[in-house]
């Protein structure tokens, strides 16, 4: 598995591909770990990265992962069933936003398009079992989130940076769920309802 692993990692480094940062998914798992995890759903697939290593933190864990991007789609599945864990990890290939799921989770990983978390949050909150907690990666965009926003160069970068400012506050001003936030990865928050 850890060959496995290693090749995702160097697979996603070599195309550009976004996975988790060492630290964030480490975070992330030992998360899952003490707070006794068993199903998760995942919002933004990518590649399969994170949702093998959450599937191996417990053999009792299943996930259900949702991607657009029907590229990698293909590589998740292809490297879900490299790791023999097509049985516990269910890949859809959809927009998250065009689906509906039925199911309750003990945890919700928001991983997707940046500018869509809090319609993202706000659709699967449902999904939500009562003690159940929404993680979001990506918090800090490289930093940018934190830069002075005229210092962007980029229009589209600019555009992004203001719309995940906009899902922070949303989460603080969030009167339901209470947030918290680690400078950890690329900037996480975990939410859970009051």
């Amino acid at each position: 598995m850890d060959l496995l692993i290693k090749q995702i990692e160097e697979y996603a480094s070599e195309n550009n591909i976004p996975i988790m940062q060492k630290d964030g998914i480490l975070f992330l798992l030992d998360f899952i770990n003490k707070n006794k995890i068993k199903n998760i759903l995942e919002i933004g697939t990518a590649i399969g990265y994170s949702s093998i290593r959450m599937a191996n933190v417990d053999k009792q864990i299943t996930v259900t992962t949702i991607e657009r991007d029907e590229e990698r789609y293909n590589i998740a599945v292809e490297n879900i069933n490299n790791a023999g864990l097509s049985d516990r990890i269910n890949v859809i290939f959809s927009d998250a936003l065009d689906i509906n799921i039925k199911d309750k989770f003990d945890l919700i990983f928001i991983d997707a398009a940046k500018g869509k978390n809090i319609e993202f949050f706000e659709k699967y909150k449902e999904c939500l079992n009562p003690y159940g907690y929404i993680i979001t990666d990506n918090l800090s965009f490289h930093g940018l989130v934190d830069e002075n926003i005229s210092n962007i160069k980029s229009r589209n970068v600019r555009g992004l940076v203001r719309k995940i400012r906009r899902y922070i506050d949303f989460l603080k001003t969030n009167d339901e769920y209470e947030t918290f936030f680690y400078q950890i990865g690329d900037g996480i928050s975990v939410s859970k309802k009051k």
